[in-house]
């Protein structure tokens, strides 16, 4: 099996040891050794907590750099719906994408136009599928489902995400409009609001290609884009989104959009956890969509973004305001089809305490046994998120017991009185 590929990566020479990023991680991914942060890559699912908390820019995520880009292809840019809420004082989407054809784009693909199309296939798909349906938008949950919740698999939807099918249609619809171009002269680039699209891309399920070569992060374009953008030009195109599709960078907009009042939509990782529990549980019965954004406030609250998240969602729904409903359909009747449905499958990657079962549960066994002897602050001064973690950590060989500090005061405690005592 290929190594996963992630885009949140550590500069040591920033990291200071301080437990921001430890105190925040949704899945315990790190430790803090020889004061600097450690990230376990088998745990890590990308969703840029670490990013978003740490006071030291120590981490960041690994995009393409549009210098990276190749001049002598014909290049389509795949703009998040959450880059038209990050500009101030914008009233037409054109405005953007014109900037993004004087930037040196020879075309640009909305997302958000995929994002209807997806919508349109959502309505038919749950009509048939086992209740609840999960989105697959957010790359952060498949990867949750990969590591806590197997039993989940089977409720995502099985339809490839906007990014994706943004770019297969772009590829598409350039080999259609220029019948000199072969798909190895097309290059497509995703403008991303978070470091998990561009994990999505590099690790692409079932060993297929995605349809997405280049990933930049939305806050390098955003700057780019601030140089060439005007308003006294009349040589704009003309966007081919409507306010659904632009709904979607915010919490709700996927849910509301398939027209079913029996979803629920979440944000934020830790509400998510909670949520996809009770699930797990079977508390929600009723439900039939359910939308997970592990970013606060959904694509608008991307760490790769600039603009605070509920400006940017105000800004869009300003921008919604003269949009139509939807600009992109599927057929009358039509099912989904069969280039869109995402068959690459679903492997169950857990972390375990052990190379085998057996000795799995002996760690868990003298974990807990250890752990009734901590002191169960779960303070992060050992380098450990919290106490069960840090017992863990002190059976598998990896920490120290004496890296407890509140555990080694203690302990000196009870020597000093016994030493008293001894005296007396």
């Amino acid at each position: 099996m290929a190594k996963y590929q992630h885009s949140v990566s550590l500069n040591p020479d920033k990291c200071l040891g301080c437990t921001h990023c430890l105190r925040h991680c949704p899945t315990e991914a790190i430790r803090i050794k020889d004061k600097r942060a450690v990230i376990n890559s088998d745990r890590c699912i990308d969703c840029g907590e670490c990013i978003r908390v740490c006071p030291h820019q120590a981490k960041k995520s690994v995009c393409d750099k549009l210098a990276d880009i190749p001049q002598n292809k014909w290049k389509i840019a795949l703009p998040a719906p959450t880059l038209f809420g990050q500009f101030d004082n914008l009233d037409d989407i054109d405005y953007v994408l014109h900037g993004l054809l004087e930037y040196g784009f020879d075309e640009v693909y909305e997302v958000a136009r995929a994002a209807e199309l997806v919508s349109d296939y959502t309505r038919r798909y749950i009509k048939t599928a086992e209740k609840p349906v999960i989105s697959s938008a957010c790359p952060v949950i498949g990867r949750l489902l990969s590591l806590r919740y197997p039993l989940l698999a089977d409720r995502l939807l099985k339809i490839l995400p906007p990014i994706e099918i943004a770019a297969k249609n772009a590829r598409e619809e350039a080999l259609k409009n220029h019948p000199e171009l072969t798909d190895n002269d097309i290059c497509t680039v995703f403008i991303s609001p978070c470091p998990a699209k561009v994990s999505y891309v590099k690790n692409r399920e079932g060993g297929e290609r995605s349809y997405v070569d280049y990933v930049v992060s939305m806050s390098d374009m955003y700057f780019e884009l601030l140089n060439v953008m005007t308003k006294n030009t009349t040589e704009v195109p003309v966007s081919r989104t409507g306010l659904i599709g632009l709904g979607w960078a915010s919490t709700g907009g996927e849910a509301t959009a398939i027209f079913n009042d029996k979803y629920l939509a979440a944000d934020g990782i830790e509400n998510v956890m909670h949520v996809l529990e009770e699930i797990d549980n079977g508390s929600f019965p009723d439900l039939e969509f359910v939308e997970l954004n592990a970013c606060p406030g959904g694509c608008v609250g991307g760490v790769l973004n600039v603009t605070n998240p509920y400006i940017a969602k105000a800004r869009l729904r300003s921008l919604q305001r003269y949009l139509p409903v939807s600009e992109n359909h599927a057929a009358p009747g039509e099912t989904v089809p069969e280039d869109l449905i995402d068959n690459s499958g679903f492997e169950y990657t857990p972390v375990t305490l052990g190379e085998s079962v057996s000795d799995a549960m002996n760690i868990m066994i003298e974990a807990e046994k250890l752990k009734k002897e901590l002191p169960g602050m779960d303070c992060g001064s050992c380098g450990a998120p919290t106490c069960a973690a840090f017992a863990q950590d002190v059976v598998r060989g990896t920490f120290s017991l004496s890296d407890c500090v509140a555990f080694m005061r203690r302990e000196l405690e009870k020597l000093q009185k016994s030493d008293s005592g001894d005296k007396q």
